[in-house]
């Protein structure tokens, strides 16, 4: 049975809306993504992508124009997917080395359809064109009833959004649930904790369950947690790609370190997911995508997964039938920028 999420596109409806084009930017703090699409009912056609670095820009216009030199194609809209909040039309966020405004790229591009939206907002957008192949399923109960839907993304930050349901479609929001502060649940996790307060003061999620998190589990372990580093590992794995050295260990007869580091990240997995679905009450569904969780996903076992998110004091019975899934698709931000942007109004 396919997995459908009917989005709320307010636009969508009318006529004026068929084969619109989209400029859709995916904004990140190294290399940011900027393609063209075509939308027509809610049906992704990309007509020119490219990547560029974007600190060797003064400007988002500045890089919004060296694109455009390369790809002289039409565009009706502008969206532009960003890795922080959206207040007023305005972004001032560490995840980008320069703020933006609204009014200021709608005067420079010439554009009087330009909209800014939380990445994760935009991923969530993206749901709106889901493929069978993009999905795996943790968990299906007999009977899925309709309800909000919880988003959880782990990669270089933790990403979290909700989609509400209204009775009839999903409305995406964007949230900032990453930075909420961990808690642990037993005394060695209260030394993990302990650990990582003499590093960042405040431990939000973000410091574990990311890319640097997990590393921050793995070398908890091995510093305080006395799990013996192999020599062959030991000044190798923390090398270059951490992610893809731990995964290639873990494939090859993982150490009690890799083996735990990588146990104690899909626990944690499990437990921001029951933390966040209780929050947002998600009966419709919590799914989990970002690139760590893709790398990592061979070493998420599906029933643990599963039994460890509907573990609750007095809530175990509402959380054992929310459908669990993992949704992967490289270009779901940029994508649901294009179908924010061309269905937004």
């Amino acid at each position: 049975m396919a997995v459908q999420f009917p989005l709320y596109f307010p636009g969508k409806s009318s006529d004026a809306k068929d084969a619109i084009k989209v400029l859709a930017v995916d904004l990140r703090k190294t290399r940011s993504t900027f393609a063209i699409y075509q939308v027509e009912n809610c049906n992704l056609k990309l007509e020119c992508r490219n990547e560029l670095k974007t600190d060797e820009f003064s400007s988002f216009t500045e890089m919004a124009k060296a694109y455009l030199s390369t790809c002289d194609l039409p565009f009706d809209r502008v969206s532009i997917a960003v890795p922080g909040p959206v207040i007023l039309g305005k972004v001032e966020t560490a995840n980008l080395p320069w703020p933006l405004d609204l009014q200021e790229i709608t005067q420079e591009l010439k554009n009087e359809k330009v909209c800014l939206v939380n990445d994760m907002e935009a991923t969530a957008y993206s749901l709106g064109d889901l493929s069978n192949s993009e999905v795996i399923t943790i968990h299906a109960p007999e009977e899925i009833m309709p309800g909000n839907v919880a988003l959880l993304s782990p990669g270089n930050g933790l990403g979290e959004a909700g989609l509400f349901w209204d009775g009839a479609t999903l409305r995406p929001f964007a949230t900032e649930g990453g930075h909420t502060e961990f808690s642990p649940r037993n005394p060695f996790e209260v030394e993990f904790y302990q650990f990582l307060n003499k590093i960042y003061g405040i431990v939000s999620w973000e410091n574990v369950l990311t890319k640097s998190g997990i590393y921050n589990i793995y070398r908890f372990l091995r510093d305080v947690g006395r799990h013996e580093e192999k020599p062959e590992l030991s000044g190798t794995i923390t090398q270059g790609d951490f992610i893809k050295n731990l995964a290639a260990a873990g494939n090859d007869e993982p150490s009690r370190l890799v083996r735990t580091t990588l146990e104690w990240f899909a626990e944690f997995l499990a437990r921001e997911a029951n933390y966040l679905a209780l929050k947002l009450k998600s009966t419709g569904g919590l799914v989990i995508t970002g690139d760590l969780a893709k790398e990592l996903r061979h070493f998420i076992d599906a029933e643990q997964f599963y039994k460890s998110f509907k573990i609750s004091d007095k809530m175990d019975k509402l959380l054992k039938d929310i459908p669990l899934y993992f949704v992967f698709n490289d270009d779901a931000i940029a994508e649901g920028a294009a179908l924010y942007g061309a269905y937004y109004e």
